[in-house]
């Protein structure tokens, strides 16, 4: 048995919904561990695309237990939508469990995060303004609302009376928005019961128990340079999505995880606000964004892209704890000449170079890549099953990475299809 968490490695938006979904085929239990409506993964199965947001990507399994965790943030309209469409599609969400310990965000969470980004002027974070900041600021401090509490009124209506009262004045006097009176909020989360019903798990340490000696695949969202502590603070997400946000997110202790795998695009993107060190302002970087369809799941948005920053990943593998890589989207370079890989920065203030990854986001302005020129591989690899039978330099530029951020690549993908995935 090898329980196993996939995790971003860069800014979000690697691949992970297809190596979850394929690993979820040899897995009895998937849970995803933290983040909300915010994460857009794509997986493309049987010709058949498929969206997601909060439900688990291995959703897609007949007979699979996946659970939306307790870390997670639960905006129910999107939730709604999101299983609307999934059911519209012929999905199977019997297997569908959503803990009852996990936060509910609130039409007024949505309100307070675009206004926040909206009227920003300075320290714009970029966010996807569906309220999960603001949902896991009440979390941690104390005000927030759980699912459970949605089954249970007198304890509701009390909670109500503490929260209110703060977010009400915080909604008139802070942002000049709109007050919510107790009977409108009791009415919103009437209708959030009966969307949730038909999946809330109540027994949730019974099913745990049962499944403690199961396989199970823990599902992040983001990637680790999003994290709350370790990513690019504060241009980053209200969770943590390293590999050791799974053991507090899901209910699974650290002991039940064996191994962490690190999802990474050959190359990177970023969405939103803050530094990237490696990103290409230029053609190259427009024919990337062109050729790997680099826009966003959850808001359309055109992502920015780079070449491959190994001094943001060889980081990456060390605080998210990565033990194997999956390398996607190698075949995005398949007509490129030459492909160029960062190995270290060079300060231009003092020439200094490093290739450990400065923390200090506001000094990555003073920073320039050093970068590495492989050779292409001018060849379409995407219908190639065997690691074996990729050109020469192909292999070359995976044995490269490997030996830069000090990970062995373990899966390769070369296309989006469940089939174009190559396991070494």
């Amino acid at each position: 048995m090898t329980n196993t968490v996939v995790i971003g490695s860069q800014w979000g938006d690697e691949g992970k919904a297809k190596i979850t979904d394929i690993l979820a085929g040899d897995s009895d239990f998937i849970i995803r561990y933290q983040g909300g409506c915010n994460a857009g993964h794509t997986v493309v199965a049987n010709d058949i695309t498929y969206k997601f947001h909060l439900v688990p990507s291995g959703i897609l399994y007949d007979k699979k237990i996946c659970m939306i965790g307790a870390g997670t943030v639960i905006y129910p309209d999107a939730f709604k939508a999101e299983i609307d469409e999934l059911k519209s599609q012929g999905v199977n969400l019997s297997g569908l469990k959503i803990h009852p310990l996990a936060s509910i965000t609130m039409p007024y969470h949505i309100e307070i995060d675009g206004y926040q980004e909206n009227t920003a002027k300075k320290g714009k974070i970029g966010t996807t303004k569906k309220g999960i900041g603001p949902t896991y600021t009440d979390k941690s401090a104390r005000i927030g609302l759980k699912i459970q509490d949605l089954y249970n009124l007198e304890t509701l209506s009390e909670k109500l009376d503490i929260i209110l009262p703060i977010k009400n004045k915080m909604l008139a006097k802070v942002y000049g928005l709109e007050e919510y009176s107790k009977e409108c909020v009791i009415e919103l989360c009437k209708k959030y019961a009966e969307i949730f019903a038909p999946y809330v798990c109540f027994d949730w340490q019974k099913l745990l128990e049962e499944h403690k000696n199961n396989k199970i695949l823990f599902e992040g969202a983001q990637g680790v340079m999003l994290d709350i502590d370790w990513g690019t603070y504060p241009f980053v997400t209200s969770s943590n999505p390293i590999g050791g946000g799974a053991a507090v997110g899901s209910g699974f202790g650290p002991k039940m995880i064996d191994e962490v795998i690190g999802v990474a695009k050959a190359y990177v993107t970023r969405v939103g606000e803050g530094p990237f060190v490696t990103e290409l302002k230029d053609e190259l970087g427009s024919k990337i964004q062109q050729i790997g369809h680099e826009f966003g799941v959850t808001t359309g948005r055109a992502r920015r892209c780079g070449w491959f920053d190994a001094v943001t990943m060889k980081y990456a593998v060390q605080v998210g704890g990565v033990t194997k890589v999956a390398l996607t989207k190698l075949d995005v370079f398949d007509s490129f000449d030459e492909i160029k890989v960062c190995t270290a920065y060079k300060n231009i203030k003092t020439g200094e170079i490093t290739e450990y990854y400065p923390t200090d986001v506001f000094t990555h302005k003073d920073y320039e890549p050093v970068y590495e020129t492989m050779q292409g591989w001018k060849q379409d690899i995407t219908g190639i099953k065997d690691y074996n039978n990729l050109p020469e330099n192909t292999k070359k530029y995976i044995a490269r990475l490997e030996e830069l951020i000090g990970a062995p690549v373990s899966i390769v993908s070369v296309g989006p299809d469940r089939l174009q995935t190559i396991f070494r």
